[in-house]
């Protein structure tokens, strides 16, 4: 059984590549550059754009498992090929197949969903990793200013998000499931950055920004304003029903969801 993992070098996707490696599955990697990735022993590597079909006959050639992200390109927006990446999974014979979501549906999803494959759908909440984004301020700054100090979010590990999408693409059971992802515990922006201080050994002094000084502050630094609305939004926001801890990692797993604090001892490296 060959299962392949698109946006193989992403956040997710390699911890989904190195786990079923380790676990003495036959993977293939889907990547735009072969060159610059780095995957464990035995694994494919094929070159590919999810959202350019004409690049993925090869990598889907033998498939019996894929797993799928609903965005591509360098600006992550929503796939425009989806029945045509379905049509190729369905002429490969592929029995199972996993999808990571973004905010928004692509046309990948309706063509899941009308084409008769066994697709499971992986809808994780705040991802731990995104808090590598004060790592420049942390090292530079030694300080962390943002807006919302208080906004709470039940982020996930990466690598948690990654065990739940290779679980449904080596056993039976989880197709036509939805699930959403949480970690084990809610946390504060201010919390975060307590945990991360706590892994460095020493206090990160948070610093609570306006909105406005936060939309002036990503202004600056080049950031679309389209995100930047996204981001004040979300973070002012924040969806609750989304964020309310679930035990879906366990329940799929069979293991408990690592805590923030046991990303940011293993990410400590980036921060100093």
């Amino acid at each position: 059984m060959t299962i392949l993992v698109t946006g193989a070098t992403g956040t997710v996707g390699r911890h989904i590549v190195s786990q079923l490696a380790e676990a003495g599955h036959s993977v293939r990697a889907l990547t735009r550059d072969p060159g610059r990735a780095s995957f464990p022993e035995g694994v494919e590597v094929v070159a590919g754009d999810l959202s350019v079909t004409d690049t993925l006959q090869a990598a889907f050639d033998g498939v019996t498992a894929v797993h799928l992200i609903n965005f591509g390109g360098d600006d992550y927006a929503p796939l425009p090929n989806g029945q045509e990446i379905v049509d190729l999974a369905r002429k490969a014979g592929v029995r199972r197949v996993t999808v990571l979501g973004g905010w928004d549906e692509s046309t990948l999803e309706p063509a899941l969903r009308a084409g008769g494959l066994p697709w499971t759908y992986i809808r994780p909440t705040e991802f731990m990793s995104n808090s590598l984004k004060w790592a420049d301020a942390v090292r530079t700054e030694g300080a962390v200013h943002e807006p919302f100090g208080d906004a709470t979010t039940a982020l996930v590990h990466e690598a948690d998000i990654a065990a739940v999408a290779a679980t449904a693409l080596v056993e039976d059971g989880h197709g036509g499931k939805i699930y959403g992802l949480t970690g084990p515990e809610r946390l504060t922006t201010r919390d975060k950055v307590r945990l991360i201080g706590e892994a460095l050994g020493r206090e990160i002094p948070f610093v609570e920004l306006t909105p406005e000084q936060a939309k002036e502050r990503m202004a600056a630094e080049g950031t679309p304003q389209e995100m930047i609305d996204f981001l004040l939004d979300v973070f002012g926001n924040v969806p609750v029903e989304a964020n309310i801890v679930n035990s879906v990692v366990f329940d799929v797993t069979g293991r408990a969801p690592r805590t923030f604090a046991q990303w940011a001892a293993e990410n400590a490296d980036s921060f100093r």
